[in-house]
């Protein structure tokens, strides 16, 4: 019998996961659930009779205080796939939906590309609707493969999906507050032994953040669109398990303020196995998986195994701490460049000879002054917001080779249509630090 809290002994794993996802509710998304089990209920009934209050829950149709704030709360939606991770987060999340803690349902993206792709997408669905998961979408996902390889193209339209699917609820008058994904520590693991072999800068070696605005992102070569009224606060080198942003070719879209939620990142697979067990829940096992020609998956069969191996158990473990310890810093980072960032604004008018649709202009004073770490995430912020893409390395000192030089140069082509020059103050004595010059941004039109 599937346990889903009501029958049996609660198991460890699930117990443990259960306050993982709790706490991760209330940091990331600001949502509140009880403590697990009866003892909870029957505690507050005792501290409500102390008082001489009647239980909201004893009259008749007066629902619980918990189930009245979920009522009236926002939605969050569980991506379900039918695999392991996604369908032991959905068991977790009906707990608390079932309780009246907080609303939630799924949505189940079908990217078409294995034969039978449809009855797996229905089968997860269903699963998610005997959870007590509601509403359940499901979506099929146009998977575009352009410069990428079959992952990125498959993500790239998985986010898509979600994008959409928020877009449309939000039509209906729903809010969403967040698309739960069922990444694991391991799947953290991961994330950054591929940043490594990159050769990645300390946000890839980060890994995937516990929660990120499902609007907004980027990866490498990939356009992103950035709030018009919070410029300059994208981040340098998003990691690569990071949805990007359709190109929007100038449109002022008001981004989504739904946000990405990893409440797993703390839950290895195993752990997650044991989840299912316990829940009596039969998940779907892409076969996708254990194809060593995806670089994720040798990692996961092959490079870290191998570790554990020759170096001792726990590399997996090590890795995923190096990413947590590493987001606290890079957020850090991020916060002063931004800061930094506004210092550097300037006025593209102020600086010979202005190309044609100027999007914005960079103080080279400013720049020059700034410490190397922050000043690329500037560059790199201004860029997506100007509506290109996240800059590699190598594009990035291309700028740094243009903000030393001297007198007008470039244009320095961008990733994402978008060009840089380096140009003169108009005035022959303009002040400080106007009399450095500037970078000047522009985008060509798409065609």
């Amino acid at each position: 019998m599937a346990q889903s809290g009501r029958t049996g002994r609660l198991h460890p794993a699930v117990g443990a996961a259960r306050r993982r996802l709790a706490r991760h509710l209330a940091e990331h998304a600001g949502l509140e659930t009880t403590p697990t089990g009866r003892a909870a209920r029957s505690a507050e009934a005792g501290r409500r009779a102390g008082r001489g209050e009647q239980d909201p829950a004893s009259s008749p149709g007066t629902p619980s205080a918990p189930a009245h704030r979920a009522a009236q709360g926002p939605l969050l939606l569980v991506a379900c796939s039918g695999g392991p991770d996604s369908l032991a987060l959905a068991a977790l999340t009906a707990h608390f939906a079932r309780r009246g803690d907080l609303r939630a349902g799924a949505i189940v993206v079908d990217h078409g590309l294995q034969e039978g792709s449809a009855q797996v997408a229905r089968r997860a669905a269903e699963q998610c609707r005997e959870l007590g998961l509601a509403p359940v979408l499901i979506r099929r996902a146009a998977v575009e493969p352009g410069g990428h390889g079959p992952e990125m193209a498959a993500r790239i339209a998985r986010y898509r999906a979600f994008e959409e699917a928020v877009a449309e609820l939000g039509e209906q008058g729903e809010t969403v507050a967040g698309i739960l994904l069922g990444h694991t520590r391991d799947d953290q693991a991961e994330t950054v032994m591929l940043g490594l072999a990159r050769g990645s800068g300390t946000r890839s070696l980060a890994g995937m953040p516990p929660a990120r605005p499902l609007a907004g992102l980027g990866i490498d070569g990939e356009p992103i669109t950035a709030p018009k009224s919070e410029p300059f606060t994208a981040s340098i080198a998003t990691p690569p398990d990071e949805p990007p942003r359709a190109d929007p070719d100038g449109t002022d879209e008001t981004p989504s303020a739904a946000l990405l939620l990893r409440p797993l990142l703390g839950t290895t697979r195993e752990e997650v196995e044991q989840i299912l067990s316990a829940e009596g829940l039969s998940p779907w096992r892409d076969p996708s998986n254990a194809d060593t020609s995806l670089r994720r998956n040798l990692v996961r069969h092959d490079v870290l195994p191998h570790l554990e191996r020759t170096l001792g158990p726990g590399i997996a473990q090590a890795l995923a701490r190096t990413a947590e310890v590493l987001t606290e810093d890079v957020d850090l980072l991020d916060a002063l460049a931004a800061r930094r960032a506004q210092d550097a604004r300037a006025d593209p008018g102020r600086f010979h000879p202005v190309p044609e649709q100027a999007l914005a202009a960079l103080s080279l004073g400013v720049l020059s002054d700034t410490h190397p770490a922050l000043r690329r995430r500037i560059l790199a912020a201004a860029l997506q917001e100007a509506g290109g893409a996240a800059p590699t390395h190598e594009r990035l000192a291309a700028l740094e080779e243009l903000l030393g030089g001297r007198g007008n140069a470039g244009p320095v082509q961008m990733p994402g249509r978008v060009t840089v020059w380096r140009r003169r103050a108009l005035e022959r004595r303009a002040p400080e630090p106007e009399a450095a010059g500037a970078l000047i941004l522009t985008r060509t039109p798409a065609g």
